[in-house]
């Protein structure tokens, strides 16, 4: 049976919407009667996708969760009930996911299942942070203190997150650049300077006839190119989607000198201010270390939490548990969490520690762009001056024998 999208109304003008199953139109508005409500509007909602089909539907972004967070804390502060909230806040939302899940929810609320639980059936967008801090507040009777814990997570998860893409904007669009006049270069400027060689009847270089065989291919066969640049695309997605593949560039980025320092303090960030909320939210320690390895993206630091929640399991203590990861997380993380075990007050630590890293990320990305700009500087001109004197070299060549 198709399932309806639908908005009702009461004879008293309270308005209801939500996802029904139903054989047609007629006989959804025939349930709907039953329960003292009249349809005003309906829709059939977006089928499930088939077996072997592909979906280009858009995700729910960080900033709509983050705003329907807040504005829910808001609504529920000022004494809205969950399921007129959940309605008003659906009608809101640009993503056609976020808000179907938000009427699904509503509808399961109406049915008497908790918030939390019914949260998480979406697993993609509300995962087991967000369903966790809810699950608490609801029962301890401080949703609102929750939703906010979560809000004040996203902004700065975003703000992160947003510091981080801007410091690859700039060598980004150096490299898109260089890259694209290269190409240029070799469709425009090699295949004429290839018929002056041909005509000059000398013996070229080795790595003249390479540039010229590049130039003259991609002037022919161009498309070959953007071929081969999407399959890189699809192969190296496909790639970092198995474990082993993961595993692999979650290394090289660890690794890697300029973009090291950025994941590891990225990471230790995320972690601390993430069990900082959970402890804040009465989340227990164990439990809160099980879901923050299910938030780390970097497998490496996910396996040391891993590991770590395990010891914590047998009595040891988190900062002896974190030690031997030392490389991943930096001895001041395990200071600061000793500390905060020895005084009893390890979240408002965590926070502290989380801010502190979160402002060196800042000041990493605030020098990127002068550390990478040398870099830049003398890949450009090792490219240019290899191609200047593979090109130029024939003619000197000529010239030389000629005097």
């Amino acid at each position: 049976m198709p399932k309806y999208l639908y908005i009702a109304k009461s004879l008293k003008g309270e308005a209801k919407s939500g996802i029904l199953e139903a054989p047609d139109e007629h006989q959804l508005a025939r349930i709907l009667r039953s329960e003292g409500y009249l349809l005003t509007s309906v829709s059939i909602e977006e089928q499930e996708k088939k077996k072997f089909s592909f979906s280009f539907s858009r995700g729910v972004s960080l900033t709509e969760k983050m705003l329907f967070t807040r504005n829910l804390q808001i609504m529920i502060a000022a004494g809205i009930a969950l399921p007129k909230a959940l309605t008003i806040l659906s009608s809101q939302m640009k993503s056609k996911k976020m808000k179907n899940a938000l009427l699904e929810v509503e509808n399961e609320i109406m049915k008497g299942k908790s918030f939390a639980n019914s949260l998480a059936k979406y697993p993609n967008i509300f995962n087991k942070f967000f369903t966790s801090i809810i699950k608490v507040g609801e029962e301890s009777g401080t949703l609102e203190e929750g939703l906010k814990v979560l809000t004040r997570q996203m902004e700065r998860e975003r703000d992160l997150r947003s510091k981080v893409i801007g410091a690859m904007v700039y060598p980004a669009v150096i490299i898109c650049a260089m890259i694209g006049i290269g190409i240029l270069m070799l469709t425009m400027v090699v295949p004429s300077l290839a018929e002056t060689f041909k005509g000059l009847n000398v013996e070229l270089p080795a790595t003249t006839k390479f540039i010229i065989f590049l130039g003259t291919f991609l002037a022919a066969k161009w498309y070959v190119l953007i071929l081969i640049i999407i399959g890189l695309v699809f192969l190296i997605r496909q790639i970092s989607k198995t474990k082993s593949g993961k595993k692999f560039f979650d290394l090289i980025s660890l690794k890697l000198p300029i973009i090291s320092p950025i994941i590891k303090k990225t990471n230790a960030a995320h972690t601390v201010r993430t069990l900082s909320s959970l402890i804040v939210a009465g989340v227990p320690i164990i439990e809160a270390l099980d879901i923050v390895s299910g938030t780390l993206g970097n497998v490496y630091f996910k396996n040391a939490i891993v590991e770590a929640t395990e010891k914590v399991k047998k009595g040891i203590k988190l900062s002896e548990a974190l030690k031997p990861n030392e490389k991943l997380y930096p001895s001041l993380v395990v200071q600061m969490i000793q500390v905060g075990e020895e005084t009893g007050e390890t979240s408002g630590i965590l926070l502290k520690l989380a801010d502190f890293f979160e402002e060196e990320v800042t000041e990493v990305t605030k020098n990127l762009s002068s550390v990478i700009e040398p870099l830049l500087m003398l890949l450009i001109g090792g490219v240019v001056g290899f191609f200047a004197v593979s090109m130029f070299q024939p003619i000197y060549s000529m010239i030389g024998s000629i005097q």
